[in-house]
């Protein structure tokens, strides 16, 4: 019988390395650490009671955890004018803008860095927990608490990278007062529930604001792209978000510096794209998510992918609020001019994350579907195992878990400890690259009118 998330989380694959199970352990008896693959697991240093399972019952990934629905609605549907939209989950409103003076710095248009520093300010919660680089070679970014708007605002900027949460939650457990945590969809649900069982956590957890998430990369994404950008070994620093003011918002730049001085960089367009859409490096738990918008959050932001707005290589955020104390603290920021902030549709809204919600509506039954075939050991989702989506998106999919499952396997068979055989790793993946573009020129003759085929026939 499974009695840990070891055994029914780790040991199936499906574990996401949010860490909140290592950090709640009434025993004490677990510790995250990276595997082979450079994704965060739990690891047990000592004994536990048998059938505890305490740890199972906060894990976001667990069978029978209880589903976003159920929680969004405890959290948010008896606050009035409150909206609801099954894949948005829970709202107040929706908004689109940008902070004056975090624009530049932040990923897109800096609003979560200028909320972050606004609950600091107005002394609405007393700790922030968010994500900074920590610019270590074996760890490159960690969650850590700021109790200062300085340190927030020079934490900035987008992390594709793993980070784990069980040293954060045992210093809110620790220290009595209010805390802001920023989190990924799964992270938020695994504090809900972590919530749920712990009444100092739920006490002490004030706000949360939530990020859009397409997929979690494991360390060794980093690392392929550093190697791409020239900055072979070990790296001393990362940046996802580069802005260049001659681009396009959505064509940004990754750069780094490694522990010998060697800099790095190259643009979405230049390689950094096809790494990211076909899912290498991907964490398997990833394949099973359907929360899109982060339904549990106070709060959630996301990039501005509309043409309209991605054009402008400054960046703008998209905004779902659904917290009432939160919608007038951006009243406050438009009123006096720190924010440039209006509300937008939500239907718009919705259309800027069309590919988030491919993966997680779409895509997602038939890789629940694939998953039942072949008897693998998976969560229950909200989203029904399906084989009626098209045959060409069949087919991605194929590929893409492929790609997902292989870039893991010859990473670590190309790479030496320090340097990564970049040659070797991406002539094994152009095979998959070959197959799918083979297929998409396959789909694309066949849309085009037979009368059209025939007159060039």
């Amino acid at each position: 019988m499974n009695t840990n998330v070891i055994d029914a989380i780790a040991n199936n694959d499906i574990c996401i390395g949010c860490g909140i199970c290592a950090g709640i352990c009434p025993q004490g008896a677990l510790i995250m650490k990276f595997n082979k693959y450079g994704e965060y697991v739990p690891y047990q240093e000592k004994e536990c009671p048998e059938k505890c399972g305490f740890c199972l019952n906060v894990c976001p990934f667990y069978e029978k955890a209880t589903n976003e629905n159920v929680l969004g609605e405890e959290l948010f549907s008896g606050i009035d004018n409150s909206k609801y939209l099954p894949d948005v989950g829970y709202y107040l409103e929706s908004y689109v803008g940008y902070s004056y003076r975090f624009r530049e710095s932040g990923a897109s248009g800096g609003m979560t860095t200028w909320l972050l520093t606004t609950l600091l300010e107005k002394n609405v919660v007393d700790y922030v927990i968010c994500v900074t680089p920590h610019n270590k070679s074996n760890k490159l970014f960690v969650f850590e608490i700021f109790d200062n708007a300085s340190s927030v605002s020079s934490s900035s900027g987008s992390a594709y990278y793993p980070v784990e949460m069980s040293k954060v939650i045992k210093k809110i457990l620790d220290e009595p007062g209010r805390y802001a945590v920023t989190g990924l969809p799964c992270f938020l649900k695994g504090l809900k529930l972590a919530s749920k069982k712990n009444r100092i956590l739920d006490e002490r957890i004030a706000v949360t604001i939530g990020l859009v998430c397409g997929q979690m990369k494991s360390k060794h994404y980093t690392t392929y792209l550093s190697t791409l950008a020239h900055a072979n070994g070990k790296l001393q620093n990362a940046y996802y978000r580069g802005k260049n003011p001659d681009n396009p918002a959505n064509n940004y730049y990754f750069h780094c510096t490694n522990e010998e001085g060697a800099k790095g960089k190259i643009y979405w367009d230049e390689g950094v794209s096809e790494a990211w859409v076909n899912r290498w490096f991907t964490q398997n738990a990833c394949n099973f998510c359907d929360d899109i918008f982060a339904e549990l959050a106070d709060i959630t932001f996301m990039d501005a992918w509309l043409k309209e707005y991605s054009y402008d290589s400054r960046g703008n955020n998209l905004l779902i609020v659904r917290s009432k104390s939160l919608q007038n603290l951006i009243f406050d920021g438009i009123k006096s001019g720190q924010i440039n902030v209006s509300e937008i549709l939500i239907n718009k809204l919705i259309e800027s994350q069309k590919g988030v919600i491919d993966l997680k509506r779409d895509q997602l039954q038939y890789r629940l579907y694939l998953s039942d075939k072949y008897g693998l050991k998976i969560p229950i989702k909200r989203v029904k195992a399906a084989n009626n989506i098209d045959f060409f998106k069949r087919k991605e999919v194929e590929l893409k878990n492929k790609m997902q499952i292989m870039s893991k396997k010859y990473f670590v068979d190309n790479f030496d400890g320090e340097y990564l055989h970049l040659s070797e790793f991406r002539r094994q993946m152009k095979l998959y690259i070959y197959i799918l573009y083979s297929w998409k020129l396959v789909q694309k003759y066949i849309a085009i009118p037979k009368q059209i085929r025939n007159k060039y026939s």
